[in-house]
């Protein structure tokens, strides 16, 4: 490992900065793809989870936001039918496949794209026939992403009753000036309405998500918005630093020079987090992640985070989605029309995976547990027979000399202020052939 190779010079201002696996994205192959499909083939292997996790990826948006770099699309509605229809069809194949056969849903998460946006007969559609290929009855948490204008009651008592239960809501920042600037198709009144459709529902787990940085954001404008959020009291907030990858809209106006003024840099971004976290401490939150804080002690854990950092086996359906499932990456096909053409066909939409081997199974987890706040030594030893201060001790060494992370006995801790800037320091304890490489 080589942490002060990892760790030198000034933190670029553009690319991918947010670790959501491991493996990089751009180690992942079709080969991997096939070893995927053969897993599938096998029973799961003794270090599987007892149950298994879905997620289910709705790409559609009203408008595609100026930093998004995930798969939306902003005009495609007339696929929304077709591809409701995709998505059944694809649970129901991995149905009777032997990895997956007979293992209970421990967690659902649909995420996006925006699926608040789906009309309410397409909704129904849907997660009828998701429950009808794979009952969630026994799933512990289902969450559901919402983007404040499509938000209604209607939306809200169905998705309710279909046993959703934890909502989370994009505001990103309640500046209208600031969300325009953005690209964001909501403004303040819009979240404010949907907060009251949400309290007036009810949903056991509220989230809201804001993002420091954002283009035009300033102190005032961040901080104000963090105020009006902690007056509400969600259960849970959520935020994240803008990263300007090259795939975004952002950086094409940055690149042409055609933005109007420059962005907050990493220095001003990671301040504002620590001093924001410090916000919501000072108003009771607790802090339990990288990027979030939850209200008071008593509050469940997010199923969808915390078990796939420990290694839980995660299906993910729809265009581009991701699974990791009995040691193996998944990317399925990223295009509409290519995932469109595999489902007419019967095939299941797999593009590009990655087999792991133990070793880098350890890793994969000990750097998304790091994201929580830290790792347990006991954990890994009991699991990998490893204890990862020892595999890890140079990065670990290096980190806690600079302040980023502390060691005991039972714990790899990470310090507040490596906590703001975690995704900058993960790659230090990668293989090292995963060092210095494109992420995606």
């Amino acid at each position: 490992m080589h942490p002060t190779t990892a760790w030198a010079g000034p933190e670029p201002e553009v690319g991918n900065y947010f670790v959501s696996t491991y493996p990089p994205f751009s180690c992942w192959t079709p080969d991997g793809a096939e070893a995927f499909r053969r897993m599938l083939q096998q029973p799961p292997p003794a270090f599987a989870s007892e149950g298994v996790g879905l997620y289910v990826h709705i790409p559609f948006c009203v408008e595609r936001c100026s930093y998004c770099y995930y798969l939306a699309h902003d005009n495609r509605s007339g696929d929304v039918a077709s591809y409701v229809d995709a998505l059944a069809g694809e649970l129901d194949a991995y149905r009777r496949l032997p990895a997956l056969a007979g293992r209970p849903l421990s967690f659902v998460y649909f995420g996006g794209g925006t699926p608040s946006v789906l009309p309410l007969a397409r909704l129904r559609t849907l997660l009828d026939a998701l429950q009808r290929a794979r009952p969630w009855t026994s799933a512990r948490e289902v969450t559901f992403e919402c983007a404040p204008k499509s938000v209604t009651l209607d939306k809200l008592r169905f998705l309710r009753d279909a046993g959703v239960t934890r909502l989370s809501l994009g505001a990103q920042q309640l500046d209208d000036r600031v969300l325009e600037a953005n690209g964001r198709v909501h403004l303040v009144a819009d979240v404010e309405r949907a907060w009251d459709h949400i309290r007036q529902v009810g949903f056991p787990v509220v989230n809201i998500d804001l993002i420091v940085g954002l283009v035009q954001e300033t102190d005032e404008s961040f901080f104000r918005s963090l105020d009006r959020i902690i007056e509400i009291s969600p259960e849970s907030v959520t935020i994240y630093q803008l990263e300007i990858p090259l795939n975004t809209r952002l950086y094409g106006l940055m690149h042409d020079g055609r933005l109007s003024e420059p962005v907050a840099g990493w220095d001003t971004k990671h301040a504002r987090l620590a001093r924001a976290l410090e916000a919501l401490e000072t108003a009771g939150y607790q802090v339990r992640s990288a990027y979030s804080a939850v209200r008071g002690p008593d509050y469940p854990p997010f199923l969808y985070q915390d078990e796939q950092y420990q290694g839980a086996d995660v299906l993910g359906i729809g265009v581009s989605a991701f699974s990791h499932v009995g040691g193996v990456n998944l990317q399925n096909l990223a295009t509409l029309d290519s995932y469109f053409d595999a489902r007419r066909q019967g095939r299941l939409p797999l593009w590009r995976g990655y087999a792991m081997t133990d070793e880098e199974r350890l890793v994969r987890e000990f750097v998304l547990q790091l994201k929580l706040g830290g790792a347990g030594r006991r954990f890994f030893q009991r699991k990998f027979g490893v204890d990862p201060a020892a595999y890890f001790a140079e990065p670990l060494a290096e980190g806690v000399r600079r302040g980023w992370f502390q060691c005991d006995p039972d714990r790899v801790t990470v310090t507040r202020d490596g906590l703001v800037r975690i995704d900058r320091l993960l790659p230090a304890f990668y293989r090292p052939e995963h060092q210095a490489i494109r992420y995606s």
